[in-house]
This record gives C-alpha cells, sequence and structure tokens, in this order.
C-alpha cells in the first residue's frame, strides 16, 4: 500500500561521468566522495528531506554498486519509511524491450509505474552530480503559485559564460519564451540548473509523445522542454540565489572542495538549521583556523576551532570561536564558545552559548572545583562564572555561586 504524495522527487544518478577521470572508473559519479566525508548525492538527498519530500527514486545505471550499497535503505537521510522513502530504480528490461536508459527523459518515463503509484500532483526531476543547498519547497510554491505546467530553476551566471548553458529567455513575469541550448550568442544569463518540476499529467503525456518520436534524444533540454513551448505551454523560470557548482570535471569537483575552506566559506557546510545529511554522521569535518592551536585533546568531528584547546575533550560540532581559550575541560555536542573567552576546568553540557569575552571557571589547581554549565543555556557577552558554580537558567537569574557536590 502506498501513501498519497503530493510531490514525488526523481533523481537520475546514473551518468558516467567520464570527465572525473579514475574518480569514476569504479563507481558512478554521485557516488564520489566529496568535502572529507560526503558523497555528491547527498546534496540532493538532503535537499529533498529539507523540503519535506521524503518520496524519492533514485536511477541509477553506471556502475551503480557502490551507489546502491551507500544509498541502502535510506536511513540516515531519514527515507527508510514504511509507505514512502528513496528506492533505487535501475533500468530493467521490460516486455516492450526497453532496458537501457536513452537519455534524462527516457530514464523518467521508464518509471512513470513508479512514480504513479503514488499518484502525485507533481514530480520533482534532480540531477545527481551538483553541489548545493536548496529548499525545493519554495520553488513548488512558486509552481502552483503562477499555475505553470512546468518550473525550471535557473542561475545567473557571466554573460561570457552563458554558451556553456542550457539558456531560459523569459518575459518580465519570468514566463519562458524561448530556450536555447548553449548558444553563441546567448540573449540572457538565466541558466538552467537541471532541476525541474511538472505537474505529473503534463510530464506523462510529453515522455509518452517523446518516448514515440524516433527522431527524438530523449532528452528533457533538448527535446522535452522544446516541445512544451512549441506547444504554447506555461513554462516559467524560478530563480535561485545561492551557492550551486556542477562537478563533472577535475577542476569544478577541486574548486567545490576549496570553496569549503575559511572562515567565511564560499559554501558552508555548517548551517545546522539546514544540514547535509550523510551515510556517515551528519558533522562536517573538522576545520582549524590558521591562528588555531589543538593540544593534548580530542577532538570529534565537526568540530570548527579558531582558539586554542589543551588537555580538553571536544564533542561533535563545537564552534571555538577567534581568540577563545579553552583548557583542561569537558565540552559537549554544539557548544559555542565565543570569540575572546576563556574555559577553564569544566564541564559544558550540549547546545550551550558561551557569549564573547566571558570567563568560565578557573585554571586548575589543588583547590579549584569543576565548574559545570547546563545544557541549552546561554551566557551573555562577559559573564564571570566562579570556580564550582553550576550554571543554568536559574543560577543566571541569581548569580550566587553553587558549587558541584
Amino acid at each position: 500500500m502506498y501513501k498519497k504524495t503530493e510531490c514525488v522527487a526523481m533523481l537520475l544518478a546514473g551518468g558516467q561521468g567520464s570527465r572525473l577521470h579514475a574518480l569514476t572508473e569504479k563507481t558512478a559519479k554521485p557516488a564520489v566522495a566529496f568535502g572529507g566525508k560526503y558523497r555528491i548525492i547527498d546534496f540532493p538527498m538532503s535537499n529533498c528531506v529539507n523540503s519535506g519530500i521524503y518520496t524519492v527514486g533514485v536511477l541509477t545505471q553506471y556502475q551503480p554498486l557502490v551507489l546502491n550499497e551507500y544509498i541502502g535503505k535510506g536511513g540516515p537521510w531519514d527515507l527508510d519509511r514504511v509507505s514512502s522513502g528513496v528506492t533505487v530504480l535501475p533500468p530493467y528490461q521490460a516486455k516492450d524491450g526497453a532496458d537501457w536508459y536513452k537519455g534524462t527523459a527516457n530514464a523518467i518515463y521508464q518509471n512513470l509505474d513508479f512514480i504513479n503509484r503514488y499518484d502525485p500532483e507533481y514530480v520533482l526531476v534532480l540531477s545527481g552530480d551538483h553541489i548545493y543547498k536548496m529548499d525545493y519547497s519554495l520553488m513548488l510554491k512558486a509552481h502552483k503559485k503562477t499555475g505553470a505546467d512546468a518550473t525550471i530553476a535557473v542561475l545567473e551566471v557571466p554573460i561570457e559564460e552563458a554558451s556553456r548553458f542550457g539558456i531560459m529567455n523569459t518575459d518580465d513575469d519570468l514566463r519562458i519564451v524561448e530556450f536555447e541550448e548553449k548558444p553563441a550568442h546567448p540573449k540572457s544569463t538565466k541558466a538552467s540548473m537541471g532541476i525541474y518540476i511538472f505537474s505529473r499529467d503534463i510530464l506523462e503525456k510529453y515522455l509518452t509523445e517523446d518516448d514515440k518520436n524516433e527522431n527524438s534524444s530523449n532528452d528533457f533540454g533538448k527535446d522535452v522542454i522544446p516541445a512544451m513551448l512549441n506547444d504554447g505551454l506555461k513554462l516559467y523560470a524560478y530563480p535561485f540565489k545561492g551557492y550551486w557548482k556542477d562537478v563533472g570535471t577535475i577542476e569544478s569537483l577541486w574548486e567545490a572542495n576549496m570553496d569549503l575552506l575559511g572562515r567565511d566559506p564560499v559554501f558552508s557546510l555548517r548551517d545546522r538549521d539546514f544540514r547535509i545529511l550523510s551515510r556517515n554522521e551528519a558533522r562536517p569535518p573538522h576545520r582549524m583556523g590558521e591562528n588555531a592551536r589543538v593540544i593534548n585533546s580530542l577532538v570529534t568531528e565537526g568540530c570548527e576551532i579558531e582558539g586554542v584547546v589543551q588537555n580538553s575533550v571536544l564533542s561533535s560540532g563545537v564552534k571555538v570561536e577567534k581568540g577563545a581559550f579553552i583548557k583542561d575541560s569537558v565540552i559537549m555536542s554544539d557548544v559555542i564558545v565565543g570569540a575572546g573567552s576563556t574555559v577553564n576546568y569544566c564541564i559544558i553540557d550540549s547546545n550551550v552559548k558561551i557569549g564573547e569575552g566571558c570567563v568560565i571557571g578557573k585554571t586548575k589547581s589543588e583547590n579549584t572545583k569543576v565548574t559545570v554549565v547546563a545544557g541549552s543555556t546561554e551566557l551573555p557577552a562577559a559573564t564571570h562564572v566562579p570556580d564550582g558554580a553550576m550554571v543554568d537558567h536559574a543560577y543566571l537569574e541569581n548569580p550566587d555561586a553553587k558549587e558541584v557536590e
């Protein structure tokens, strides 16, 4: 029994990725590692979950073993649901003789039965080889508002690079009036991101017609989208403002990894409200700032250190800002230690926010007692907490020292 779903996502993940050379000799491009602990496919799959879309079909073809094993039942992405979740869709031999996916449109056409079992109103088509964070629910909202038959996500690119992309020419209302595939003389800079939302009945009609056309290359950009425009359907562009990178070449894959570095990276994996999920624990790799020092400490994954950590244990996701100093302390997960703060001989529970310039605890000595800060406590800037205090919300209202028993 399948649960009716408003929108089904179809993720095209069968590409060979020949321009990545040795990286894709034995694995599909979406399974290539990225950012120290992720794989490329983590991004569109995480985007789906962060957008509230929990029915995802992943269309595989080239060297699928690693990718299939990695996806598994979808648990790390919360896609191991009973009546929805993620389904890997390899090509198969059907009664009509169809087998290998002949193009992006044909791949979706061969899986119309999968789509229809959920009886969706809309179908979201994605590529499995792009690095970006995007809330697809906002694009779906725009699709409904315009009453579009299809909505195509576009990214503004420099005019000198526009010839590398499929370009969407629009009117003032963002209705698409013309599509040009890699034009020599582009008329606009709205580049297709290969992200489409279709009204399901329209998509099925045009995919069926495309499959019957022996002269078609069975591609969305080259065949299906132009056919819809020729028939006067309502196609709209959806402008995307964030980071997006096609990592189809060695150079672009390297650049995208480099974009993760720095205190204010071009593309951040540290957004706590829009996490990129992975079969690994959903934490980004460590980042050590140029002035950071870590001495005789255990630092768990996902930490971001700009200050000094000495003789301490840091759980996952701890952020130590510039000039902060931590010594002889145990810091639980997702703690933020503000710039210039000092933490000495403490146990800091999870999700604590220590403001800038705070002094928490005291240098360990024979008579010093451990200072404890309870979970989810927020300490204002310049707060001073004596050793032995037990800090919680009540303490902040009446900061009489409460020593640990």
